[in-house]
């Protein structure tokens, strides 16, 4: 009998419509983790796309073990493909990262490093004196974005400057967080660190490099809105005052 390597570390990709970036995300990924000559996989959840997304990954998978699909029939949300990933996920670590791969994959590595060093959770940030901002978003969508975080800390937690960086690693032992999750839209990441520090989890923010992607999917008119209705919901789901 051969000897079956252990899954080391699973990689969650959502992904909506995403048939001009993902093939590129993918390529990248798949490349890093060979040359790491690591034990992956990695699963892109397609939240109901209704462009050609489905079809770039099954192409981009075939004679590749590595690479799973999962499809929701209907859009229900990042959070909820993300949490669909994360459930179906084998591996000892699982890093959650965006479909535009606005952080680069080899900034896992400095994740990893936390995750060595005895945290639970390590999560990228842009908000931190060493985060590299390359790309930065346009004005108001600067604005706008650090809007949100002052709101997380005022209602739901002041520990971390930003929650909302797409590109998250943590133990498999924390995936409990996940099957408690109720948040389906883009702040999911709140509750998820919520729920993490509520359990007691150690959680580390580490300063990672960013690029804006000027194909971004948040609506600067519905989405804050949409944000500030999740973080009253996850008030009421945490109990919190």
């Amino acid at each position: 009998m051969g000897f079956i390597k252990k899954m080391e570390i699973s990689v969650i990709v959502p992904a909506y419509n995403e048939e001009k970036r993902i093939l590129k995300t993918l390529e990248n990924i798949y490349k890093y983790f060979k040359n790491r000559n690591l034990a992956f996989e990695i699963i892109v959840v397609d939240d109901g796309s209704k462009d050609k997304t489905v079809e770039i990954v099954n192409k981009f998978a075939d004679g590749k073990n590595e690479i799973k699909i999962i499809k929701h029939e209907k859009n229900l949300g990042k959070g909820a493909a993300v949490k669909t990933g994360v459930l179906n996920a084998s591996g000892n670590l699982i890093l959650f990262t965006d479909a535009d791969l606005s952080t680069p994959i080899e900034e896992f590595e400095k994740l990893e490093k936390k995750i060595k060093e005895g945290y639970d959770i390590a999560i990228g940030s842009r908000g931190l004196k060493d985060s590299k901002i390359i790309i930065p978003q346009p004005l108001f969508r600067r604005i706008v974005g650090k809007i949100f975080p002052l709101l997380v800390r005022l209602l739901i937690i002041k520990d971390f400057r930003d929650t909302q960086c797409g590109f998250k690693l943590f133990k498999k032992e924390t995936k409990k967080i996940f099957e408690e999750l109720k948040t389906n839209g883009f702040a999911f990441d709140v509750e998820f660190l919520a729920r993490g520090k509520k359990e007691g989890y150690k959680i580390a923010e580490v300063g990672v490099v960013w690029y804006n992607s000027p194909e971004s999917k948040v609506s600067l008119l519905k989405s804050p809105l949409k944000m500030l209705i999740e973080l009253k919901k996850i008030k009421n789901y945490l109990n919190l005052k």
